[in-house]
């Protein structure tokens, strides 16, 4: 994958803070850190968070492979640090022309005296562009596309295999994606075939953008479909099963590599970004990995204590021990019981207990808390309270 124009302008270990000679690890140490600092996961509705995510993402993609980083620091090296200047040497510039860099000598003569030869062209993958010479048109990679699921409770915590029916643009099948209704289309007179034009052009050195009147393609319709409107390209429909994976939250968005919109001219396909949403369940919470229950006990196990059973989310129960005066909203853990982490390991249920007072009561049962009534009138469970409230 080239390396676009305006990377060259920009400082991408500046954007991790990483020096130009960090190593691999280093460069991988620093991409965590900050992505964990400004993942959108973590600053929901944060603009300025996602934005830096984008530009730490970019980065770590093109300093993470050591291919792109070697392109990466010979291209800015020649155009991101101020760009190239031409001229005579002792008036400002090189002293050189800038011909001869890009693959020839004067007039498009071979290089002298084993010099840079065609290497720097092939560096800049086509994004430079010799004077009078033509550029082959690059593969274009499909667009990204977004969708939204609904998840049952269940589904989130073991993963779930859903169809998902998703719309993108793609090759037009009734021109087979050449944009002319009889599939002749003519080769663009602006750009020669080329989907590009060079603008900004010094001596022998121009920058080059995607010809507008071809929009990139290099051909033109002589006589447009009438289904794409002789783009080439149409909206297409499918449905694709995808696999969430065990584990996922509510909102969380997940990133499927190729498996958004066909790209053009053997370009990748885009990305796929789903984001999740998930349905609450009647019984059961979520807290990260861990599932959340509350569960009712009686006074007389409360205070006795005891053991109980408490219900798992698609398993059987669990017998947890109730210690003797347990109070209501105490937690106890249940390991193992929670929701898949992405090692594969399972976090904890956490069990809140909430101590169940009858509406009523009568015969011996009342006569019971009568009694337990009679030999606990010494005990005022609010006696601190008020020496607290009035500072003693």
């Amino acid at each position: 994958m080239s390396i676009s124009r305006d990377l060259f302008e920009k400082d991408l270990y500046k954007v991790l803070g990483v020096p130009k000679d960090a190593t691999e690890a280093e460069i991988k140490k620093a991409y965590r850190k900050l992505a964990r600092e400004f993942h959108p996961d973590a600053n929901k509705g944060d603009a300025k968070a996602e934005e830096r995510f984008k530009e730490i993402s970019e980065a770590n993609d093109v300093l993470s492979d050591p291919k792109r980083r070697k392109e990466y620091d010979e291209g800015r090296a020649l155009f991101g640090n101020g760009g190239f200047r031409a001229g005579p040497a002792g008036a400002g510039g090189f002293g050189f022309d800038l011909g001869d860099l890009f693959g020839g000598g004067p007039g498009g003569a071979p290089p002298q005296g084993g010099g840079f030869g065609g290497g720097l062209g092939d560096v800049f993958g086509g994004l430079f562009n010799r004077g009078g010479a033509t550029t082959r048109t690059q593969p274009r990679r499909g667009q990204d596309i977004e969708t939204e699921v609904t998840l049952k409770f269940t589904e989130a915590v073991d993963g779930a295999t859903v169809p998902l029916k998703m719309t993108s643009q793609a090759p037009c099948k009734a021109c087979s994606g050449t944009g002319d209704k009889n599939g002749t289309p003519r080769v663009c007179p602006t750009c020669v075939g080329t989907g590009q034009v060079s603008r900004g052009g010094s001596g022998s050195f121009s920058l080059t953008d995607p010809c507008t009147d071809c929009k990139g393609r290099g051909l033109i319709a002589q006589d447009p479909c009438e289904v794409c409107n002789g783009s080439g390209r149409a909206r297409s429909a499918r449905t694709m099963q995808v696999r969430i994976p065990a584990g996922v939250t509510d909102a969380q968005r997940i990133r499927l590599r190729g498996k958004g919109a066909p790209g053009e001219r053997g370009g990748p396909a885009g990305d796929l970004y789903v984001t999740v949403h998930v349905d609450a369940h009647p019984v059961f919470g979520r807290k990260a990995d861990n599932l959340t229950v509350t569960v009712p006990v009686t006074f007389v196990e409360a205070a006795l204590g005891g053991e109980i059973k408490v219900p798992t989310l698609g398993g059987p129960p669990v017998t947890l021990k109730l210690p003797p005066g347990t109070p209501n909203g105490r937690t106890l853990r249940a390991r193992g019981k929670g929701a898949v982490r992405k090692d594969g390991t399972r976090g904890d249920l956490l069990v809140s207990i909430e101590v169940a007072v009858p509406a009523a009561t009568e015969g011996k049962a009342l006569d019971a808390l009568e009694a337990y009534r009679e030999a606990t009138a010494d005990t005022d469970p609010r006696a601190e309270l008020f020496q607290a409230a009035k500072g003693v």
